[in-house]
């Protein structure tokens, strides 16, 4: 799960490519299918082939060390791939993310088999073993391909059951047009559907496989032990070929090697084109960063990734998912050392999540706050990642679980810099809150299951004995610094940022020691170090987005499908009226927003003045017919009201007067 800390300083400018190459796999060069939003489904429908396709994320560490296992499988059955076909999806890719979301992704890598001739969307059918070697995987294939029926049966796959010994004899001295090859096996070996399979792109030979329950079967054919290969020949002369070693390797390579077999000319699978955009690769300069700062850019960027990405494939939440993310979003809200459009829709995703009293939420609705549906004013966050201290030398490296270990040691420094924070939110006299929501966030939202597995054994481990705010602090680091040590060497690391144990000596010398000749941490000097590198002062605001980078013509469309989604909602009155307390637009709070400028923190020991007018005035809000109005638009309208009502009065009397003038003015008697 971890990524680096930090790593040396890289002065030259270093260009990647974000396009497929620079990814895990390789279209064109691995012998897998890559896929993508534009291209999975039609891929998949009315296929005339089954697939297993693997959807996985390229900032999952586990993916990437799992990643040579999969290009090796799928190298291994490519003479499958008439009958079933190896894919990949990456959802770390922000085109695939509503794709992967559509595909009920929750966790990487998940792995899914799809059957041929498919006519209708289906998520598929997910892998049940939790073995994923290569060798097992490769039989759950064939497992696959025999769980279809009659109709549905790739046509390029043949019969994988057995032969029964009567149908092998019957071709004993017959004149064929092709080899017949029977793979002789016991009821539970997979070599002879392999070896099947391994032939299914060669012409001039059969395979077949049989049982070995006939023991006067096996003595006629010469049998002694199995698997065993036995061999008909064209002009009607068979045998038991003896001087093969019984594997599936061997059985493939010698039947591929008979005279006159020969690989058949099929045209090319072709995967679907990518509609409506060109391949190419586009080019990111790289960002010069100072290692000893922290980037909001990378805090903010985690945010986007975590809740709407992985938060987000989650249609619903309830119970312990439910009570996991509402103490995220508190323990964020309070102690996030954010920009103040950021910190601002925290607090307002806290107070509407505290005021529905809903046993679970659909996530679109919270998908709508996170992003401004309801057109809130003054709360944003970017819809982009834009790496700094966590940008990687390749796509895959680093990014978001480097920013997740960021956001988290951030967390526990603010609260022990800040103990009163988390004062009436029920989460207060508990020094271990912060690390106690990170091991159930990881456990139930973090996409990497194996990563998330060696966090919570750390965890039970050692968590117990954190009694403090500042021990809260010390044991993430020093747990960092021991997943940091497991990878060091993995596939995960990147070459340019080793995983070393940090802070290095360069950023704080006084932190490391030597005790009879053997390295010894200073844990005081540490403690003070991360207090200082991880405070509000020690963050830049280089690369972040503002809230004007964002489109404003997205306006209509955004209130169109806000009524349609709070039609949709469960308790969407209640949703309504609770979002539209923080809509206020008052002067002093549009002021405040534009001296800050989207440049420097709102918090530090304090709220600013301005910040607490615009708190107060949001809680004397009223809600009237759906609209949150302060006092100051209720004493209007009621002035404007009386006043218009004097008016009425005023000319209604006016014209009555002058009425009655008229009558007598104007009234004759008859004669």
């Amino acid at each position: 799960m971890a990524a680096g800390f930090a790593g040396p300083l890289v002065s030259l400018v270093l260009l990647l490519l974000s396009g497929v190459a620079a990814r895990l796999y390789r279209a064109g060069e691995d012998p897998l299918s890559v896929l993508s939003a534009g291209t999975v489904k039609r891929a998949l429908l009315n296929s005339s082939a089954a697939w297993v396709v693997q959807f996985y994320s390229s900032s999952c560490g586990h993916c990437i060390a799992f990643a040579p296992t999969w290009r090796a499988l799928a190298g291994d059955v490519k003479d499958w791939e008439s009958a079933i076909r190896i894919g990949v999806l990456d959802c770390g890719e922000e085109e695939n993310y509503e794709t992967c979301k559509e595909y009920g992704i929750h966790f990487y890598p998940t792995f899914r088999f799809f059957k041929a001739f498919t006519k209708q969307f289906t998520t598929g059918e997910n892998y049940k073993g939790a073995d994923r070697e290569l060798q097992t995987v490769r039989q759950m294939m064939i497992d696959f391909l025999q769980n279809h029926s009659q109709e549905s049966r790739p046509p390029a796959c043949p019969p994988l059951d057995p032969v029964s010994s009567s149908d092998v004899t019957s071709l004993f001295d017959k004149k064929t047009p092709h080899y017949t090859a029977v793979v002789v096996e016991s009821n539970n070996s997979y070599t002879g559907r392999e070896v099947i399979l391994d032939l299914v792109q060669y012409e001039n030979i059969v395979v077949k496989r049989a049982l070995n329950f006939d023991k006067s079967f096996l003595e006629k054919l010469g049998i002694t032990s199995v698997p065993s290969c036995y061999l008909m020949h064209p002009n009607g002369s068979h045998g038991l070929v003896n001087s093969l070693k019984p594997l599936r390797s061997v059985f493939s390579s010698y039947l591929k090697s008979l005279p006159g077999v020969r690989k058949k000319l099929l045209s090319p699978l072709e995967l679907p084109v990518k509609g409506n955009k060109e391949e190419s690769a586009e080019i990111k300069p790289w960002k010069e960063f100072d290692k000893s700062k922290l980037y909001m850019a990378d805090l903010e960027s985690g945010l986007h990734y975590l809740f709407r990405v992985e938060l987000a494939t989650h249609k619903m939440l309830e119970g312990a998912e439910l009570k996991t993310f509402k103490d995220f979003v508190t323990i964020s809200a309070k102690l996030f050392p954010g920009r103040q459009p950021v910190v601002k829709l925290l607090e307002t995703l806290q107070e509407w999540l505290v005021s529905l009293p809903l046993d679970k939420i659909p996530y679109d609705a919270i998908l709508d706050l996170v992003n401004n549906k309801m057109r809130i004013s003054g709360i944003f966050l970017t819809k982009r990642t834009e790496w700094v201290g966590c940008q990687g030398s390749r796509p895959e490296l680093r990014g978001y679980t480097c920013s997740l270990w960021k956001l988290f040691h951030t967390l526990t420094v603010q609260a022990a810099l800040h103990p009163t924070a988390l004062i009436s939110t029920g989460l207060e006299d508990n020094p271990r809150v912060v690390l106690e929501v990170m091991q159930r966030y990881i456990h139930h939202f973090f996409g990497c299951k194996a990563c998330a597995q060696h966090f919570e054994e750390m965890a039970k481990e050692s968590m117990d004995s954190v009694q403090t705010l500042d021990k809260a602090v010390l044991w993430l680091w020093e747990k960092h610094n021991v997943v940091n040590n497991r990878l060091a060497g993995d596939l995960t690391e990147d070459p340019k940022f080793p995983k070393v144990q940090w802070p290095t000596p360069d950023l704080c010398p006084a932190c490391h020691e030597e005790i009879k000749g053997l390295h010894s941490w200073n844990e005081a000097q540490v403690l003070q170090f991360m207090k200082q590198h991880y405070n509000t002062e020690n963050i830049l605001y280089r690369y972040t987005e503002s809230q004007t980078d964002s489109s404003d013509t997205e306006l209509k469309d955004t209130r169109e499908e806000k009524d349609k989604s709070l039609l949709g909602k469960p308790g969407g009155n209640r949703e309504d009226a609770a979002l539209n307390q923080e809509h206020i637009r008052d002067s002093e709070s549009k002021l405040f927003n534009k001296l800050i400028g989207n440049h420097g923190p709102v918090r530090a020991s304090g709220k600013s003045a301005f910040e607490s007018v615009n708190h107060q005035e949001s809680r004397q809000s009223v809600i009237f017919l759906g609209i949150g109005f302060s006092n100051i638009d209720m004493s209007l309208c009621v002035v404007l009201y009386v006043a218009s009502s004097l008016f009425l009065m005023i000319m209604y009397f006016f014209f009555r007067m002058r009425s009655k003038r008229w009558k007598v003015k104007y009234y004759r008697s008859s004669v």
